[in-house]
């Protein structure tokens, strides 16, 4: 695990200077104290750090074979190279280390761009074929680990944050409105955008190549899920799933360093730690809640959990203070504003974990991938809905139009009359309809219909979805573009803010794949959730566990914050009419939608945290982004 960055003169061959390669990596040096590297050979350069996980003695980037023919920067972890590693040394390569990057070298050399498909793992990386002048910078299938780049003028820059590609010119980056609204929609910025003016990010499974002057920008990641014929029983998938669990779970744990699990109260964490224990004893779990000031919290089904598994557990707890102190570093480090009221609590579990273990392994990917949201239910049972006729359909969109506080029940009806199913997706996804998004901008920041962009960046993918069903394809999409660019984002960031790994193992690529080849009746199932992924839990967990009810972290205490006193820091950022989203925003226009949420009219909590995290992000970057301490 580690930070990267690097820079190519692919236009002008000019060479790269030493001192801003290493500009960018002390840029980023948080991700990797525990060693650097650099490359550095005419229009190329190269630079790493690292935290040291695997190999400890023989880990060090850039790593090249014996030839020096190619050269690697890799950030993240390749859980299947012992695997690979013996399968190329069948093929004749010779190994000097013991470190998952070198499989990377010899896979390039052996199958060419095609080595990404051979990895099972998440990174970000870049590979320098030398004698060919050419680069390849590419993202993992499912966006765990981050690519950000610039290109300008026939360079290239890039690297694992943000801060590293504006290190390069060392110059201060400016909010593109566009990429500002689509946050506002969405609350994260979807790839290739960023909240900046010039900067992209690469979109999970893609890949950009550099040769003969000129550059292409493609999706290398090209799986295309097909029904299992015949349809899995579903005694036979629950075995099946089970299985993937397990080797997945075995795989991530190989690590030459201490290694925890960051648990919830719920099924998803707690099914990890019981898997964990297979493997291994007293694990160390860590919590975060709000203790007994609020009712749902998680603290106390966490302990309950740990208890029951044997681990070494650790419960932090937060108050509305440490929150609202917090938010303006949080929202720093994650460089790009994501309006998920997780982030504070993310934050500070990695930080207790890192006093102790340098990996921690995290429950994220269930619910995407078995339909385990709301809004799952509603796409799952809304091929229904057409079939009804017209005139009930008018009726009950009108009932529930009229409903007070249920703005997601909404979107979903007004979504199923949607005949293009990509539309369909988005609005489901959306906070508000475009049109109030675009209605909360003064006249001519944007240009209409702005929030549409999305569908540009999803376009590559419609072909692959063509045999899913509606359920699976909405969940294809998340698990390239929301999860990547929402949740993962946030937990790489804040993770790697504390010099902490974070693995995600229900994410592996064989689980993936296989999930997305089931029916939807093997997710969503008497209007319930993630039903095949609960059946594996019931073999593992207690009843206890299972009947624990679903909560959404930190949204019951965040709506109470903004529905109560006005004078509270966060409602005070609205009601200034000197914030600096009033920049950009109309100030009658915010007021609405914060009257209306205050008096219970509409349940607005997210796109008014949304925006104060947006005000708190442009607080944060009056000055240039720099290198967090």
């Amino acid at each position: 695990m580690c930070g990267i960055c690097g820079q190519y003169n692919f236009g002008s061959k000019a060479p790269v200077l030493r001192q801003d390669i290493e500009r960018m990596a002390r840029s980023i040096r948080h991700r990797g104290p525990d060693d650097e590297g650099y490359y550095i050979v005419g229009p190329l350069g190269l630079g790493f750090r690292r935290l040291s996980i695997i190999d400890l003695a023989g880990g060090h980037q850039p790593m090249s074979d014996r030839e020096e023919s190619v050269w690697v920067i890799f950030n993240g972890e390749i859980y299947n190279f012992p695997e690979l590693k013996a399968e190329l040394e069948r093929y004749g390569h010779v190994f000097r280390t013991k470190c998952d990057t070198e499989v990377i070298i010899h896979g390039y050399k052996q199958w060419g761009d095609e080595v990404l498909n051979h990895l099972n793992g998440m990174f970000g990386l870049a590979i320098w074929d030398a004698r060919k002048e050419r680069l390849v910078v590419a993202r993992d299938p499912f966006g765990i680990k981050l690519i950000y780049y610039k290109i300008d003028g026939g360079r290239v820059y890039f690297g694992s944050e943000i801060r590293a590609v504006v290190a390069a010119k060392n110059e201060t980056a400016e909010v593109d409105p566009i990429s500002l609204n689509l946050f506002l929609r969405y609350r994260y910025t979807p790839s290739p955008y960023t909240i900046f003016s010039g900067i992209r990010k690469l979109a999970a499974g893609t890949m950009l190549v550099f040769e003969k002057g000129s550059y292409t920008e493609r999706r290398w990641y090209n799986y295309k899920p097909v029904p299992f014929s015949p349809t899995k029983s579903a005694s036979d998938a629950t075995e099946e799933l089970g299985e993937l669990y397990k080797q997945s779970v075995k795989r991530q744990l190989l690590s030459d360093v201490p290694l925890g699990l960051l648990l919830s109260g719920g099924v998803d964490s707690g099914l990890l730690l019981a898997l964990m224990n297979l493997y291994g004893k007293s694990w160390h779990t860590y919590t975060v809640g709000y203790g007994s000031s609020f009712s749902d919290d998680e603290l106390t089904d966490a302990a309950d959990t740990a208890a029951r598994f044997g681990s070494r557990h650790t419960s932090v707890v937060l108050d509305r203070k440490t929150f609202e102190d917090a938010l303006p570093h949080i929202v720093s480090c994650l460089e790009e504003p994501i309006a998920s009221s997780s982030i504070v609590p993310m934050y500070f579990v990695c930080k207790r974990a890192r006093e102790d273990v340098k990996v921690a392994l995290v429950g994220q990917g269930p619910d995407e991938l078995f339909g385990g949201y709301r809004r799952h239910l509603g796409v799952r049972y809304g091929e229904y809905w057409g079939g009804l006729p017209k005139s009930v359909r008018t009726a009950v969109g009108s009932v529930i139009s009229a409903l007070p506080r249920n703005e997601t029940l909404k979107r979903g009806v007004y979504s199923l009359d949607l005949p293009d199913r990509m539309s369909r997706y988005q609005n489901v996804l959306s906070l508000l309809p475009g049109n109030e998004i675009d209605g909360l901008f003064q006249d001519g920041i944007i240009p209409a219909g702005t929030g549409d962009k999305i569908l540009d960046s999803w376009r590559d993918m419609a072909p692959l979805m063509n045999e899913t069903d509606e359920l699976g394809g909405f969940s294809f999409l998340e698990l390239r573009s929301t999860l990547p660019d929402e949740l993962l984002m946030y937990a790489d960031k804040l993770s790697m803010a504390n010099s902490l790994e974070v693995r995600v193992p229900f994410l592996d690529k064989e689980i993936v794949e296989y999930a997305e080849r089931l029916p939807s009746n093997l997710k969503v199932r008497n209007g319930s959730g993630k039903w095949l992924h609960r059946q594996v839990c019931e073999e593992m967990l207690p009843a206890a566990i299972l009947k624990r009810k679903k909560r959404g972290f930190g949204v019951n205490v965040v709506d109470d914050w903004f529905r109560g006193s006005a004078q509270r820091k966060m409602e005070g950022i609205l009601l200034d009419s000197e914030s600096q989203i009033y920049n950009y925003l109309r100030p009658s226009a915010v007021k609405q939608i914060f009257d209306e949420h205050r008096s219970g009219q509409n349940d607005n909590h997210k796109i008014l945290f949304s925006l104060v995290v947006f005000e708190e992000w442009l607080r944060a970057h009056e000055e240039p982004v720099t290198a967090l301490g």
